[in-house]
């Protein structure tokens, strides 16, 4: 049987033996990364320098009233002090890791990064203050350079970023990766990684022994090989990225197989998945017990500063929204009150985070007896048993058919989001009885909180089928950012004013 160490130096001749183009693709790639950590040190020169500079106008020459006014403002000495701090900002960027291509282009972790570097800088300068009596460094400039110097930094990267995205999505800044799997979890992630032209990776195809080689699974990405083939593949389409679906490696000899292959390789990384992509969408995390690495699954969605984000987001827009449409709210409900008999709100009972039920707010659009009504009709009731929505719904009032229309039945959720039960947007609420439906990604539903819009609003609404909310729920919940966020909220209001799918 062929080694370890035999298997290794083969694979190191293959590569070694690749043709010139497939050198020269990688070098282009390489100096494309060069010039991109150029652009960012240039970038972050360029806005500390900025930010001292703000910082002290605001001490110096703005004369807010909290500030003891100067007779004169000390450029010379805030210069040189610049000069030397720049390099010093710099240093600490580069120690935190941001010029590290892994903590680039992807998530808010280079955010949080600016944010570390620079409050490691405002740490530094206190202690210089405190260890060298003749640095003297008036408190409010070193308070507003920290500042500035996080805000103009991190918006000079995100300005840098899109224009990477854009150039992603012309095939620049782009990886080739093999997936080894094309079971359900293969297929997904070569599903999510193609979905985002800006991911950075590019799925040229699948390794597997079941397929057939050239099976296209989805969008021309097929099949290339069993796992002997996998040397030859990677020679050919120059790959940079091997991702392995963990839970379609039958055994662990052949796992270790592929790392013992490819793992000590630098012209290729390894990945490996979950096992649990398919089902899991609220993310792992990976903690040592008695230096045993054990993977756990988090209990919601969004933690930390995400979902910190998020909660300010909701707030944000929900407290002054119900300031501006309170007089809509009191008009809707005398409209309801003088149309038909009954309470104006009704209290639909749903699924929130982690399995609790709540109460979710909405203009009564039915009458009080409709179940009386909706039993003289069995095919609406098997339609309804299915579907758990009805076009020409008999119960429905004159008043309801227009809030339906409009969705103005569901303004009340405001304070659903108000007491931390919703968000403003999210995915689809669902009744207790529809979790079945939902079969194993019922655990993703209930990670995050439903919202008052969502992909499903923007997508068809109650055009689309249930599956199709389904899937567009879950693509939600995975992707999830708050871009995507704003975006709904943007694409909300069209969709609302056109009243596609709505009854």
């Amino acid at each position: 049987m062929e080694s370890s160490t035999q298997r290794i130096d083969s694979l190191q001749k293959n590569l070694a033996q690749a043709p010139s183009q497939s050198r020269d693709k990688t070098y282009t790639r390489q100096i494309l990364w060069a010039g991109y950590l150029c652009y960012l040190i240039i970038n972050d020169i360029f806005m500390t320098v900025q930010a001292f500079k703000l910082a002290f106008y605001g001490r110096f020459n703005a004369n807010l009233p909290f500030f003891r006014e100067l007779t004169y403002a000390p450029t010379a000495y805030y210069s040189s002090l610049a000069i030397v701090l720049v390099p010093l900002w710099l240093s600490i960027f580069a120690l935190v890791g941001l010029y590290r291509q892994k903590n680039l282009l992807g998530g808010i972790e280079e955010y949080q990064l600016v944010g570390r570097a620079t409050s490691i800088g405002l740490v530094c300068l206190i202690v210089l203050g405190f260890l060298e009596p003749q640095l003297v460094i008036a408190r409010g400039w070193v308070l507003m350079a920290w500042v500035f110097s996080f805000v103009l930094v991190a918006s000079g990267r995100f300005l840098l970023r899109r224009g990477v995205y854009l150039l992603r999505r012309r095939g620049y800044f782009v990886s080739p990766a093999i997936i080894v799997g094309a079971n359900d979890e293969g297929v997904s992630l070569a599903r999510q990684l193609t979905s985002w032209s800006t991911s950075g990776l590019k799925v040229v195809g699948f390794i597997d022994k079941k397929l057939k080689p050239g099976t296209v699974l989805f969008d021309n990405v097929r099949v290339l090989g069993p796992l002997e083939k996998l040397d030859e593949m990677i020679n050919k389409f120059e790959v940079e990225e091997l991702i392995l679906a963990s839970s379609s490696i039958s055994t662990h000899d052949s796992l270790l197989n592929i790392f013992q292959r490819y793992g000590v390789n630098s012209q290729v990384k390894v990945r490996l998945s979950s096992g649990l992509y398919e089902i899991i969408t609220t993310g792992l995390t990976v903690n040592e017990f008695a230096y045993v690495p054990l993977v756990g699954i988090n209990k919601v969605r969004l933690t930390g500063p995400d979902q910190v984000l998020k909660i300010m987001f909701d707030y944000t827009l929900a407290i002054p929204g119900v300031i501006l449409i309170s007089p809509l709210l009191l008009l809707i409900a005398l409209c309801i009150k003088l149309d038909s008999p009954g309470p104006v709100i009704y209290k639909r009972r749903v699924m929130g985070v982690n399995g609790k039920e709540i109460d979710a707010y909405k203009f009564r659009t039915m009458k009080i007896n409709g179940n009386e009504i909706l039993a003289a009709y069995p095919e609406l009731q098997e339609q309804l048993s299915k579907d758990h929505k009805l076009k020409d719904d008999p119960r429905v009032t004159r008043v309801g058919k227009i809030l339906r229309k409009l969705s103005l039945d569901e303004l009340p959720q405001v304070f659903n989001v108000l007491l931390g039960q919703m968000s403003l947007v999210g995915p689809r609420m669902i009744s207790p009885k529809e979790m079945k439906k939902y079969n194993q990604w019922g655990i993703n539903l209930l990670t995050v909180k439903p919202g008052m819009t969502g992909l499903w609003q923007v997508s068809g609404r109650s055009d689309i089928s249930y599956e199709e909310r389904v899937r567009l729920d879950m693509y939600y919940i995975r992707n999830w950012s708050i871009w995507l966020d704003l975006q709904l909220l943007w694409r909300t209001l069209p969709v609302v004013l056109k009243a596609h799918g709505a009854y």
